[in-house]
This record gives C-alpha cells, structure tokens and sequence, in this order.
C-alpha cells in the first residue's frame, strides 16, 4: 500500500490560470486498487470537482457529487470505470468550480492497495435490485409520413454515476411511467453509465440512449452515441469535430439556462440544440425561441429535456416530450436508440410540453396540429396561419415552425 497526499491553499490565481488541475499518482505494475479522498473546508463559496484520468485514458468524473471514490479490477464507483489499472502515472483532477476571494485549503489523499469497500458500489447495487418494471400509459399513436413512426423521448436525465439521487433503473422506470420510448442518459463528463444501458433497455423495454453530458461553467453539450468520453477540457469547438468524427451526435443544452448558459465560443454549430429545457419555466417568455433563431434556425434540429436528477427537479422525465419520426421498422430497446439518432441527423424531430399535450407535426408535405384549437402555426419568415380545429392539417413550407397561442405561450415546435 502506497499513500500519495496534496496539502495546498488553493487561490483565485490558480482557477485564473486554469479551472482544472491534475495531481499526480504512480499507479504500479498489477495495482489491486486506487481510493481516492478529497478534503474540502467547510466554508461557504467552496465548490470543488472530482475525476480520475488513467495512464490509458479518462476513468470517470463525480464533479461536485463525490468526495471519495475507488477503482478496481472487478468494481468501481458510479460514475468511474472499473478495470485493470495499467501502470504508469494518473491523475486525480480537480476542478475549482468556485472558490472565496481568501481561496481555500484542500487534501487529497490516494492510496493505491486492495480497496475493502468501493464507495457508493453497495447502496447503488441495493437500489437497483428494489426497482420494478412500471405500467405504461396508453400509448399516444401520431401520424406520420410513409414509412415513418413517431416515437417519444427525453434527452436528458441524470443518475448515481454523476449528481443524479436514483440508479439508471429508476430512469428507466420513470421513462416508462412517463410513456417515452426512448431516454438518453446523460451523466456528467462520464461514460461509465454506458455499460448498465443494453440490459436495461431489455428489462423495462425502453430505449436508453447512451449520451455524456460535456460540463463546463461556461456551458453544457449533450454527446449522443456509444462514442467514448469527450473531453471537457478541451475547446468546446473540438467537440463538435470530435463527436461527428466518432459517428455522434452534439447539442447546446439549455442555452439560457441561468448560470449554465451558453457562453462557449463555437465556429461550427452542431446539428442539435435542446431549445425546449425544463428550465423555460413561462412558455409566454420569447428567450428560447429568440436564441434558436439568433442562432439559425434552420440549420439547428430542436430537441428537449427534462434534465431530472431527482423528485424536486422542476419537471419530471419525458417533461417536455421529444417526438422523433424514426424508420417504421424499427422495433424495441435494441433498435430505437439508433434509430432515433438516424432520424436526429436528419431533423425529424417534433416537442410538446408533454406527452398528451398538443401538437405541430410535420408529416410530408403536411403540418398536422393535433389538440391545439384556436393558436397560430409561426413559419420562419414570421408568416402566421390560424389553427381553428382540434385535427387540422396545413401545407408544408420549409423550416422550423412553431405554434403559438393568443395569449403569445409556446405550445409545440416542429423542426
């Protein structure tokens, strides 16, 4: 057993230079195990991240969830990757998300040994095996053009493996619950979750996307696709290369949302934004419809999130609902989850507050609005059509479109 300790006074210096920092570990030939430990001031105004980065490559991220996390051979923490633990030099890396003016003392301690008790293993374990397969609502049939379906999601949820309350089960049963048929995933700067996705999906019969949430303070991307980690560190204009290179898909996510919107500089905009946040907390306010088309809307395929990470999140999953307009044929948890993506690259995507709310399609040459009496279809050249009916089909014209009631709330986009 080997002890490696960092005692050091941390200052606004240090986060000017650079928010995150990677201190040192030799991690040794046939190494049973790494425990880390970090110690932080009980002072207001300190906010610290947490991540392992290996000789190999990157082994997880807890951010501000976790003080303490293992690696192991057989087991891991959520949110880390269990595995050998190739020789050669890691890192514990810090993140000075917030710091006071004064700056703050921390500790790291890691040990390298057999680790007794991997942190949080048990209780995620324990909680996993007490979920059940919920009932599904009656399930919402929407038209849609030849050789197409319409299917239900969220893009964006949260668990254990980063600062979620709940196991991926539990996920997947509010998913169901909610009737989507597909949920993306989307812990923070991990892919550790990946793993547990595919005998999920089987289990409660519902599409589990494998995504990463790429977190900064200066803004958040959601990276679809079983396509490895993505690299926060890194230009935020790296990761839209980075991702469309692995065969993914990127999105802004919530880019007026409070202190984590958008702010990242970007040459190349990614294919998708999540335009509809549950963070829109009065669908009367302009702010994310006015982004979307500062942004461009036509080159931009709107999506939505719930963004749970546990019951006091302001909205429940599938809250709003993402409409996605897959191949006909695809069936089932194996594949929904590409199939969706197919349909994302290709801007077939539609968003209602919610599951039973009403609704814009577009279905061909159509617009269809289903249960939106009295509102008006906004083309984007600000043509407006009066909707009279509760089934009212339109001519198609090209772009994102959006429907809108009298008193100016926003009752569903249609990419």
């Amino acid at each position: 057993m080997a002890v490696t300790s960092y005692r050091r006074r941390w200052t606004l210096d240090d986060r000017a230079e650079s928010v995150w920092h990677s201190l040192p570990v030799d991690i040794p030939a046939d190494c049973p195990g790494l425990l880390v430990t970090l110690t932080v001031p009980s002072v207001e105004g300190v906010v610290i991240d947490i991540g392992c980065e290996g000789a190999a490559g990157w082994r997880g991220w807890s951010g501000g969830a976790r003080r303490t996390f293992a690696i192991t051979p057989t087991a891991a923490t959520p949110g880390y990757l269990a595995g050998d633990l190739e020789p050669g030099t890691w890192s514990v890396v810090i993140g000075l998300h917030r710091l006071p003016v004064e700056g703050a003392e921390l500790i790291v301690e890691a040990v390298t040994g057999p680790v007794g008790v991997v942190p949080g293993l048990a209780e995620y374990v324990d909680a996993t095996a007490a979920i059940a397969v919920p009932p599904r609502p009656p399930r919402r049939t929407l038209p849609a053009a030849p050789g197409l379906k319409w299917v239900a999601g969220d893009f964006h949820a949260h668990s254990l493996h980063s600062d979620g309350s709940t196991p991926i089960a539990n996920l997947a049963a509010l998913g169901v619950a909610a009737g989507l048929d597909v949920l993306a995933v989307t812990d923070h700067n991990t892919v550790a979750h990946h793993l547990e996705l595919p005998g999920l999906s089987k289990q409660f019969g519902i599409g589990l996307i494998p995504g990463q949430e790429v977190t900064t303070e200066s803004g958040h991307a959601n990276a679809f696709g079983d396509i490895g980690v993505i690299d926060f560190r890194r230009p935020a204009a790296t990761w839209v290369s980075e991702v469309a290179n692995r065969g993914g898909l990127l999105s802004i996510n919530h880019p007026l949302g409070g202190d984590c919107s958008w702010r990242q500089p970007l040459p190349q905009h990614p294919p998708l934004a999540e335009v509809w946040h549950s963070s829109w907390l009065d669908h009367t306010w302009g702010g994310p419809i006015a982004w979307w088309q500062a942004w461009g809307m036509s080159g931009t395929t709107p999506i939505g999130g719930s963004d749970w990470h546990n019951p006091t999140s302001i909205t429940p999953p599938g809250t709003p609902t993402t409409w996605i307009a897959v191949d006909a044929a695809a069936e089932g948890p194996d594949e929904l989850p590409r199939a969706v993506l197919e349909a994302l690259s290709a801007g077939r995507t539609a968003i209602s507050a919610s599951y039973t709310a009403p609704i814009l399609l577009r279905t061909g040459d159509e617009f269809i609005a289903l249960d939106a009496p009295n509102t008006v279809l906004i083309s984007p050249d600000g043509t407006r059509r009066p909707i009279r009916s509760e089934h009212e089909a339109l001519p198609a014209t090209p772009g994102p479109h959006y429907l809108i009631a009298h008193n100016g709330r926003i009752i569903s986009l249609c990419a």
